[in-house]
Parts: C-alpha cells; structure tokens; sequence
C-alpha cells in the first residue's frame, strides 16, 4: 500500500496552480457483522454520526449510507478526508454490530429490504417496481471542478473514450445480491444500466441544449425529476462540476485516489483541447458501448478495448496507456508520481473482484469475501483476512481464459508451481526472450 508519507511528499512538490478541484462521493452497504448480509439500518447509523447531513446521508435503500468528501485540489487532501470520513462511518456502526463495505456489490441481501421513506423514493418504487427492488448497488462519483456550465456540457462527449479503463479498475461487483457469481467484475453496470438515463448523452454543445435534453426526459414521463439524469459523466444539478458516475465503489481507498487523479487529468486534457478547438476523438456510439461492456465484463484480468485501433489488448497495456498519455496532465499538478506507482499497484493486486473470488474460493465461504470487502474498507491489510501476496512481477498482466494448473485466478503460483515460477522470474523477461529465440533458431536449424 502506498504510505501516507509519499502522499505527503507529493503533496509537498504538487503545484497547485490551475489544478482543477476534486471532491468525490462514496456509497457503503451495512452488512450485520454476525450473518454478514446487508441489514437495513442507514437510520440508525446516521444517528450516531456528528458530521453534518452534508456530509453522510440516506440513499434509496436503507442498507446504504452515502459520505460526500470535502472539495479538495490535492490527491494527499482527497485521500486523507476520505479515510476520516471511512473512519467515522465504521465507529459509528461498529457498536451497533453493523460492518461498512463500499463495493459495487454484497453477495448476502435480505429478501425484502424496505425503501428509505421519503416521497421521492416511494414513487421511484412506485414508477420502477423491479429497478428499484433490485437496487443493491453502491457506486463511487468523482466530481471536477468546472465553473462554467457550458464548457462543462462540452466536456462531456470529449471525454467518453477514456471511461472504459476507469470503469475497470473499479470494479469490484462480481457477485449478485443473491450470492451468485455473476461471471461479469462488475454486475453493478449491468444492474444500472438498466435505468431508462444511463449511458451517454452524446455531442451537447451548450447548457441551454443540455437543460432541453433533460425537460424533454421529465416532459416525456419516463422519469419524474432532473435528479434521475443518470448519464455517464454529467454537469452536476447541485455544484458547479463535471461528474463522473461509471465506477463502482471501491474496498481500497487508493484505487478511489487513482481514479480520482486520472479523471482529473482526463478532464484537464480535454478541457486544454475544447479551448484550442481541437475535435472530440469519442467513438461512435456502439464501439463506445461494447468498450464498456468489454470494462464490466473483464475488469483488469482480461482484454480491453483499445479505442485508439480499435482492437482487443491485455488490461494493463490500457491501463498503463492511459496513464502515460496523461503524463502532462499529472505532472502539472504533482500526481504523477504518485498515480504512476498506484498504477502498478492496482495492477499488481488485480480487480477487487478478482481478489473477492479467491477469497471464496479458498474456503467457500461467501462470508469470506464480506469479510475482505470490509477489512478493505476500514484500511486493513488483506493478509488479516488471508489474502496474501500479489503475483510475480513477470506475470502481471497475464490473464487465464479459464483454468489454469500453475497459476490461482489472481496470478498467483499454485504451490506446486511456486518453485518454477520462482526461478523464471529471477531469469527475467529479457533472459527469457533470450533463450526462447535461441529455442526457435535451434527449430529452424535442425
């Protein structure tokens, strides 16, 4: 895990000047700590909590409670509220023998789980019956600050190619509320892709065009208020930023802090070419899709779509691409070396959702993986629910497309595969490119 003291020594050389503002919004499920299904008590947690009702409130269900940090312009600043505001969820539910885990889903629900009684969300429940029902998901919002609404609008198309990626290193919803395996790492976006506003809005070229868009959704009945704009990305109702809403909630606080400062820089980059009139690079609308679908279905342990081909390459070649091409971005602000390294890190731990099925494939528990989810949460390592170390350097990246005798699913060396795998990696890469040309002229040869 990366220490407090890089982000402060980050923070230290970060140059603040023109660095766009962050804030982000997190959604936890409450799990009962002895049965470890989700249990519908938001009210009595929020009770117990001091801050202002700015700062945690209700959501649609009452198995979720959901904390707004505060408007922050350095990744040390966002990631320091963040754990305070994590911190003070957990003491608050911890006597009432409730967990927090924020991830896109829990495995263990309850058959019927009571909608927060407000008259907005009974109608919602009214209006959408199953939709809402079904609703037990908790994503991660990253707002940007953009001040001008218009600009903010035409922002929103720009920056539709760089989504797949970020919606993958989310991920962390393998498993539906009924505790099947949903085959997808994040079923959170096919639940909420259900809604009749998600997806993208497409080229906008003014708020008055945008604000059209949205009368003419509430005009037509389908949805009943401008708060059930679920796009995408969108120009927030309440605060003068851009906000990004494909992720899923995510167990490790670093992963919130990576997202955070790539859709920063991502925002910068496409704000610095909207101003010098350079062109939208979005895709069309149905390659952007199955680049999404590709992002929920894989996560970071397959194959993305690379936009730029287009064509399928492994996720980390996306991941560390998008990256790279945001090198002036984050450099700008002083994020680069510290993206950079949870870059690495992310891609070396792998997927929540992929560290989520190992831990229930090691007992075959699925109490196990609400256990990771909320030790994740609370900042606990993952040895303390026994996760253990990420892959060999040389094999991350590397994705089984189905069972594989020498590795586990998250990279890691089966036992009887350790020893080998071992010296291999103490070889390295070139060594090995080494001798496997030699391999192929001493074929070619004989």
């Amino acid at each position: 895990m990366v220490s407090e003291r890089v982000f402060s020594e980050r923070a230290n050389v970060a140059s603040r000047r023109g660095a766009l503002t962050l804030g982000v919004e997190e959604e936890f499920h409450l799990v009962d700590a002895s049965t470890r299904r989700l249990t519908p008590r938001a009210a009595d947690v929020l009770d117990g909590l001091s801050a202002s009702t700015r700062t945690f409130a209700a959501e649609l269900q009452q198995t979720v409670v959901e904390t707004n940090s505060d408007v922050v312009d350095t990744l040390d600043g966002l990631r320091r509220n963040l754990v305070a505001l994590r911190s003070e969820l957990a003491a608050a539910a911890e006597p009432l023998g409730i967990g927090v885990a924020t991830a896109g889903t829990m495995p263990l629900s309850l058959p019927d789980v009571p909608i927060t009684e407000t008259p907005r969300f009974q109608r919602m429940l009214a209006d959408y019956q199953l939709l809402v029902r079904e609703q037990f998901i908790c994503g991660m919002q990253v707002h940007v600050g953009i001040a001008d609404r218009d600009t903010a609008v035409a922002l929103l198309d720009r920056v539709t190619p760089w989504l797949p990626p970020l919606l993958a290193l989310s991920a962390s919803s393998p498993f539906s509320h009924a505790g099947g395996d949903s085959g997808y790492a994040s079923a959170r976006s096919l639940v909420w892709s259900r809604w009749p506003t998600t997806g993208s809005p497409g080229p906008l070229a003014s708020a008055a065009e945008y604000d059209a868009l949205v009368r003419g959704l509430v005009a037509s009945g389908v949805i009943s208020d401008p708060g059930m704009i679920y796009f995408d990305v969108r120009p927030s109702s309440h605060v003068p930023t851009i906000e990004l809403r494909v992720c899923d909630a995510c167990p490790r606080v670093d992963t919130v802090v990576l997202i955070a400062g790539l859709f920063r820089a991502v925002v910068a980059r496409e704000l610095a070419r909207h101003g010098a009139g350079e062109p939208s690079s979005a895709a069309p609308p149905p390659l952007h899709r199955a680049a999404m679908w590709r992002a929920a279905r894989s996560g970071l342990e397959a194959e993305l779509v690379d936009l730029g081909g287009p064509r399928s390459v492994p996720a980390g070649v996306v991941v560390r691409g998008l990256v790279t091409e945001l090198r002036p971005e984050l450099e700008t602000t002083g994020d680069w070396d510290v993206v950079h390294e949870l870059c690495e890190e992310a891609l070396g731990l792998g997927s929540s959702s992929a560290r989520q099925r190992e831990a229930l494939r090691r007992r075959d528990r699925i109490g196990d993986v609400v256990d990771l989810v909320v030790a994740e949460t609370c900042g606990r390592s993952p040895e303390s629910v026994g996760v253990t170390s990420a892959p060999p350097a040389l094999l991350r990246g590397y994705a089984s497309t189905g069972y594989d005798e020498a590795l586990l699913p998250d990279g890691r060396p089966r036992p009887a595969h350790a020893a080998a795998i071992e010296a291999l990696s103490a070889l390295g890469p070139s060594v090995l490119r080494d001798r496997l040309a030699e391999l192929e002229r001493e074929k070619i040869a004989a």
